[in-house]
Formats: C-alpha cells, sequence, structure tokens
C-alpha cells in the first residue's frame, strides 16, 4: 500500500532540495568569490634592509627622534656620477630602494618619512624625500610623490608653493611638468626637515592623491598620472640629490579593483 506524504515529510522534502540547491550555487560562486576578495595589506617596518633593492643609493638601519627606521643616500658612486650631470640630467638619475617581491597597481601606500639636506650638500638641495610606484625594472621608470621640506617654511612664498611634487619618469621630470603646467603637479604644506612625516597615497587608476600629516584633505591631487590607468609595478623608497632621508612603518593596501573615476 502507498505511503501517503504528510505535511511534515513534504517540509522536510523541501528543506533538503532548498538546502542542495543553495550549496550547489554557493560552489558556483566560490571561484568568483575569491576574486572579490581584497588583496592582504603588507606592513614593513623598515627597521633592517632585508627585501630593499638598491638603486645607486645605500641603506642603513637608523634610529632618528626616538624612532627606528632606515636612513637612506646617495652611494659614493652615485654622487661620483651626479657630479658630472647638469641638473637636466640628474633628474633623470633613480636613486630609489624597491621593496622586493611587491607589485602594486591600485590601492594605498602608507608610510612615515624624513628628509634633510645632506652635508656638503649644494644650495639646491631641498632634502627631497617620497615614495615611489608603479615603478619598472629598469628602476627609472616610475611615479612618484615626493616632499621638499626646506620649502615647507621658507621666508618665500614661491618656495612654500613648491612643497610637494608629483613626478613620472622618465618622460615627465618636475621642471617639464612646472613649465608645461605650472602649479598643477605641486602644492603647499607646512614640512620641516629632518622630522618625521606621515604620508598617504591613494592611487585609483589614472587618479592619485597624497596626504600629508593625516589630515583628511588631500594636499595634492593627480587626475592624470602618466602611467596610465592600468599601470602597475613595485614600490620603491625615493630619493633625490644631496638628501639624507629616513623611512619607517611602510604599509601597502593593493586594491584588486579601481574604482569609478573622479571628475576632473
Amino acid at each position: 500500500m502507498r505511503r501517503l506524504l504528510t505535511p511534515r515529510l513534504i517540509a522536510t522534502i523541501r528543506a533538503a532540495v532548498l538546502l542542495a540547491l543553495v550549496l550547489l550555487a554557493a560552489t558556483f560562486a566560490l571561484p568568483d568569490l575569491a576574486r572579490a576578495q581584497p588583496a592582504q595589506a603588507k606592513g614593513y617596518a623598515l627597521e633592517s634592509v632585508d627585501g630593499l633593492r638598491l638603486h645607486n643609493v645605500r641603506a642603513e638601519p637608523a634610529v632618528l627622534q626616538g624612532k627606528k627606521g632606515v636612513r637612506v643616500t646617495a652611494s659614493d658612486e652615485a654622487q661620483r656620477r651626479l657630479q658630472g650631470m647638469a641638473p637636466e640630467e640628474q633628474a633623470h638619475f633613480p636613486q630609489i630602494a624597491v621593496i622586493e617581491g611587491l607589485e602594486f597597481a591600485n590601492g594605498v601606500i602608507q608610510a612615515e618619512i624624513a628628509g634633510a639636506p645632506a652635508p656638503g650638500a649644494g644650495e639646491g638641495a631641498r632634502g627631497f624625500v617620497g615614495i615611489a610606484f608603479r615603478v619598472q625594472q629598469d628602476a627609472k621608470t616610475h611615479d612618484a610623490f615626493y616632499l621638499r621640506p626646506t620649502n615647507g617654511r621658507a621666508e618665500d612664498q614661491e618656495r612654500r608653493n613648491h612643497a610637494v611634487q608629483y613626478v613620472s619618469l622618465p618622460d615627465w621630470p618636475w621642471f617639464r611638468l612646472r613649465k608645461e603646467a605650472p602649479s598643477r603637479y605641486e602644492s603647499y604644506v607646512d614640512l620641516e626637515p629632518g622630522v618625521w612625516t606621515k604620508i598617504r597615497v591613494e592611487v585609483r587608476g589614472e587618479h592619485a592623491r597624497l596626504y600629508v600629516h593625516g589630515q583628511e584633505q588631500p594636499t595634492l591631487i593627480v587626475n592624470d598620472l602618466k602611467s596610465g590607468a592600468n599601470g602597475k609595478g613595485a614600490v620603491a623608497l625615493w630619493i633625490d640629490r644631496g638628501t639624507v632621508a629616513h623611512f619607517r612603518d611602510l604599509r601597502v593596501e593593493p586594491s584588486s579593483t579601481r574604482s569609478p573615476s573622479r571628475p576632473e
């Protein structure tokens, strides 16, 4: 005799079918969910030179204002070569320490940095110090935001207006950007040489913003990164001629996707 389906049995069957469908859908969705997960943030204390690939610089552990970090200066060979270069050639000469094993396209880079003119540096030294990103294998090709600490409190207002700078080397050094688009790629912020300064760089496609001192509003906005919407590469500690720089507490949070374009 055929057994009749009771309401309870019908409910049990329905629940089992629904559970099976949910599990099946989750199985097919797993690859998409994995792709959607944000890339994991990476932190670098920078209390040693381990994991740094040096290009025309030397680096060593150091303490500044009671905080551990690394000191970065031009190597002896780099200083010798720089002395024989014209100022425009010097601007194309990379002095960076690349973070090994890290590829960056979009996301957030944070660090504490300090820069001051090196002993015996020329009159044009400003303590140039910053962060390079989307660095290519040749070390010459990259975007960068950097500070000119001695300009922050200069008595000359024009110098103050050049306290922070965006560049994209080798094609877009500071002097070309200043000539073709005055004031568009540099700005003022209060700075002191040889003092730890917190910076935050946000990169999204062709757009980037530099935040200084933990301020809520950006110090400098760039809406046309020269590396383009799909640029990617390494992250590096960046200095320029005549500088003694310090770096500590670097944190990189890559983003797997680009945000929608911001209006100009």
